[in-house]
């Protein structure tokens, strides 16, 4: 009865550590601010989101608020255009 607790105890730590690396793997490949490229032209000037800026905007999501508090980043990320942009393409633009 104890070997098999142990084994148990084991694999739910071995699980742990593996679905916590990846999680943190995952959010580091995730968040790449050089993905909205595309949408430079759209947050710069008063022109259209291209549906492929779209699709990045929608991707990178989750990140928003990290380039918001970045002072590089901010001034592309947290600005009417952007708002605009974010509104055009269906993402909530939250204040962060």
């Amino acid at each position: 009865m104890m070997r098999v607790s142990f084994v148990a105890l084991c694999v739910v730590a071995l699980a742990v550590v593996i679905f916590s690396s990846e999680t943190g793997t995952a959010e580091a490949k995730t968040c790449n601010p050089m993905k909205l490229l595309p949408c430079m032209s759209a947050l710069t000037s008063s022109s259209p989101p291209s549906t492929s800026c779209c699709s990045r905007l929608k991707e990178q999501q989750p990140c928003l608020c990290g380039y918001i508090k970045n002072p590089a980043l901010k001034q592309y990320v947290d600005n009417p255009n952007a708002k605009r942009v974010a509104s055009t393409c269906g993402v909530p633009y939250r204040k962060c």
